[in-house]
């Protein structure tokens, strides 16, 4: 199974009618050979100091954000959790060389997780865990995290990583009908590194991405690329499988990373 990245935006994407979203509903149907067995999410929306899995049975529904409709806070996504998986999970990452894993008991979905999960498999009824960035951390962190999880991937687990290309919430401009160079700068430089397999510049982007840290003054939007790129395994090739771009600053590309015996199926 191929891992994969996807843009979330705003939570509002639960909502709106826009490209990216409309690429989340057909992702199972376009993109998938078969269901899931589990899904293992990778949030920028989960920062922490050290890896840290939620070993939960059932998910509560986070509303990490504010100032949004009352409607968006209604939304609940209560998908089973993946105890066992979730203990696998930091056994893999503790023995690729990481000294400490947390396991949280209370923790569920953020909107990071349960807004693209909502879209792309509404009933909910997928086992679904979280694994945690470290923004403290660099690519080559975030890289080595990715392949303690490879081999779950060649499984029937979904390795999902979910941020947004550009991420500057500062500049956002919803009336904006443009997109700004620097953003279209680093999105396209991003497509052709990793299409390219330009994988180290992709790793060092802070210091090799034109525009770095004003697409993201944190990186914890763009780690989880890097993880669920590590998480494809050896030799992989990436395939950018949808582009859009909102409010003037928000790239909401979604790449698949394909491990060497991997099938590619047809971008949307």
């Amino acid at each position: 199974m191929t891992s994969f990245y996807v843009s979330h935006g705003s939570p509002m994407q639960a909502f709106e009618n826009t490209p990216a979203a409309g690429f989340l509903k057909e992702f199972s149907n376009l993109h998938m050979h078969e269901r899931p067995k589990a899904i293992i999410a990778i949030s920028g929306h989960w920062d922490t100091a050290v890896p840290s899995v939620n070993v939960v049975s059932r998910n509560s529904t986070i509303h990490d954000f504010y100032g949004f409709p009352k409607e968006l806070y209604e939304l609940e996504y209560t998908a089973p959790g993946a105890p066992e998986l979730a203990k696998r999970v930091k056994e893999l990452v503790l023995k690729a060389g990481f000294k400490t894993v947390v396991e949280d008991n209370k923790r569920g979905l953020d909107h990071g997780a349960w807004v693209p999960l909502m879209l792309m498999y509404p009933e909910a009824d997928i086992p679904v865990i979280q694994l945690s960035v470290q923004s403290s951390k660099d690519g080559a962190h975030h890289y080595k995290l990715g392949r303690a999880l490879a081999s779950l991937k060649d499984e029937g687990y979904l390795i999902l990583g979910s941020g947004t290309i550009t991420h500057n919430l500062r500049q956002l401009d919803s009336n904006a009908t443009g997109v700004e160079l620097w953003v279209k700068e680093f999105d396209q430089w991003l497509y052709e590194s990793l299409t390219n397999n330009r994988y180290e510049d992709v790793i060092n982007w802070s210091t090799k991405a034109p525009h770095a840290r004003r697409a993201h003054p944190s990186s914890d939007h763009f780690m989880p690329l890097l993880v669920a790129l590590g998480a494809a395994g050896e030799a992989p090739t990436s395939e950018r499988i949808h582009s859009s771009f909102e409010r003037s600053t928000l790239s909401m590309a979604a790449f698949a990373f394909h491990g060497a015996k991997s099938e590619k199926k047809q971008p949307s």
